[in-house]
């Protein structure tokens, strides 16, 4: 029986057992065995790690751990460059588009309406999103840990949040998007493009009111959803603005950043 020495850092403390939160702990091993599938033993998605250094010494995912190393494994740094050393991710997407798993609908609204693209279906089976997930190049929201530990998924994220709106905080804060927010460019309902439509073109589908009081409008290519900035249309700008302000209550804590890198 093998020994290797295990400290995890940050929030994937939360992927573990608390008895080994926040310290070095020793786990046991027979046999040889790659440094991914013994973080995931552990119970920490793969998909969740950004560096692993063995003994000080950086590795990928698939150094063989041996008896009496020491590992220490970190999150996604988002305020740090450590480009000089070797990150065990896959380089980031050229596009940011998610699929989410079946019980986020609410999010994927959300980020639609942030202008993300963003697949869901609330009869996805597992294998369709592992597979939506590699082909697509898309990044893989759930909070289904076994998900993500699919061999497949090279970009996913374990949500923590079980609230459809702090969810979509955590996942514009994970992945720093709040300066590619986009909104009103997506369909809600399918997720398609909003394009610009003549009123004289769509006259016919609309209510007598909604002729009378707008002008401007615009169509999914996907559905054919009509949309205007009716009221709704003010509820959702007041939804963006808080959000806006969220992240300037974030940037300008310096408290914020320290704590996710402490532990």
């Amino acid at each position: 029986m093998s020994v290797a020495y295990f400290r995890f850092y940050a929030e994937l403390n939360d992927f573990l057992a608390p008895a080994r939160r926040m310290l070095t702990f020793a786990h046991s091993f027979r046999g040889r065995v790659s440094i991914k599938d013994m973080i995931e033993a552990l119970g920490v998605p793969h998909t969740e790690v950004d560096l692993i250094l063995v003994n000080g010494v950086s590795v990928d995912f698939s150094y063989l751990v041996r008896s009496a190393d020491r590992v220490s494994v970190y999150p996604v740094f988002e305020s740090l460059d450590i480009t000089p050393v070797l990150r065990v991710r896959p380089h980031p997407l050229r596009e940011t588009r998610f699929v989410l798993d079946i019980h986020l609908g609410k999010l994927a609204r959300y980020l639609r309406l942030l202008g993300f693209d963003s697949l869901y279906r609330n009869d996805f089976e597992d294998e369709e999103l592992v597979n939506l997930s590699s082909r697509q190049g898309r990044i893989l929201l759930t909070r289904d840990r076994g998900l993500l530990k699919r061999s497949l998924v090279t970009h996913g994220y374990c949500l923590r949040e079980t609230n459809s709106q702090r969810q979509l905080t955590e996942v514009l804060r994970r992945f720093d998007l709040f300066g590619s927010v986009h909104p009103f460019q997506r369909c809600l309902r399918c997720n398609g493009v909003l394009e610009r439509a003549e009123k004289a073109t769509i006259q016919a589908q609309l209510l007598s009111a909604t002729r009378q009081y707008f002008e401007d409008f615009r169509w999914c290519s996907g559905c054919g959803k009509i949309y205007w900035q009716g009221s709704h249309y003010q509820r959702m700008q007041e939804f963006i603005e808080k959000l806006v302000q969220h992240r300037r209550g974030l940037t300008s804590s310096p408290s914020v950043t320290r704590a996710r890198r402490e532990g």
